[in-house]
């Protein structure tokens, strides 16, 4: 009886410890509480965050994808997430939301209900965004169209589906930390925010371990699925051997030196880099020139 009772005290103490550790962690309201967001300044950041390249319509062109209406569907082997409406309505979109309930959701993962956010939304990368930004972003989403189509749910089945498992899954791979640390240039230091957060090219292009998160030993080494095919390139200096005048070519007109051009899902990043300043990409080229090369791509 005794083996019992230490048994269920140490269930007990174990599954209050799981709970404690992996519940919703929100920002400070300190933290906030000091900023007023600037529309014209959150402009760029919602080009450079990509929010309209996922959350506008299957096939929308020009202004329509400012209607953020969202139902794009991202396949996984996780299940498949089907991006929500975040236009300004306020019941379908998020319209209603405060600076808080943006800023939790995008940088901690965590809606304003309080539950766990699918990484689908990479809050692994946006996490690491200036709360300025943040705000700036805010005040620039309600200028956008209303629009009042319902979200729909993700397709994810048990026991991916169980949101509080999300709270491990950002302590083993929500860091707040830069990959590419310090010393660097002002200039590398504005490439890496861009690319380790705001534009989150590291969501794409770097390998992910079995549980989805990051393989930082293989940072923006590329990825391949199951079949073998390329998803996303080797960007490392391994690999992607353009001069920084090429990178930020590229990044502008979606033309590669070699004479070919962008396609799939990288037409939207250069739509949305297209529209950022050319110091911008000028700074995105110099980061990835910093990045220690890696020669192959996942398995």
């Amino acid at each position: 009886m005794r083996l019992i009772r230490w048994l269920i005290f140490l269930g007990i103490l174990g599954f209050g410890a799981f709970w404690f550790f992996t519940r919703p962690a929100v920002l400070a309201a300190d933290q906030l509480a000091s900023l007023t967001g600037d529309a014209a300044r959150g402009e760029p950041v919602f080009w450079a965050t990509g929010c309209a390249s996922c959350h506008s319509a299957d096939g929308a062109k020009g202004e329509a994808k400012l209607v953020l209406s969202g139902g794009r569907r991202f396949a996984s082997q996780f299940g498949t997430f089907i991006a929500p409406n975040i236009s300004s309505d306020p019941v379908h979109g998020i319209g209603g939301w405060s600076l808080p309930d943006l800023a939790n959701a995008i940088t901690r993962g965590v809606s304003p209900e309080g539950q766990h956010l699918f990484p689908a939304l990479p809050y692994g990368a946006y996490n690491k965004l200036a709360l300025q930004d943040v705000a700036d972003l805010h005040a620039y989403l309600a200028t956008l169209p209303s629009d009042a189509t319902p979200s729909l749910p993700h397709e994810v089945g048990f026991p991916f589906n169980i949101r509080r498992l999300l709270g491990g899954w950002k302590l083993l791979f929500a860091t707040t930390g830069w990959t590419i640390p310090d010393p660097l240039s002002p200039v590398e230091e504005r490439g890496r925010y861009l690319v380790e957060a705001a534009a989150h090219c590291t969501e794409c292009h770097t390998p992910r371990a079995a549980l989805g998160g990051l393989d930082r030993s293989r940072w923006l080494a590329g990825v391949t699925g199951p079949d073998g095919k390329e998803l996303a390139p080797n960007i490392t200096p391994a690999v992607l051997t353009w001069s920084e005048d090429e990178i930020v070519e590229y990044l502008t007109s979606g033309f590669t030196p070699e004479y070919d051009s962008v396609g799939g899902h990288m037409a939207f990043v250069v739509e949305n880099m297209a529209r950022l300043p050319v110091s911008d990409r000028a700074a995105i080229a110099a980061y990835l020139k910093k990045v220690p090369p890696v020669a192959a791509a996942a398995p």
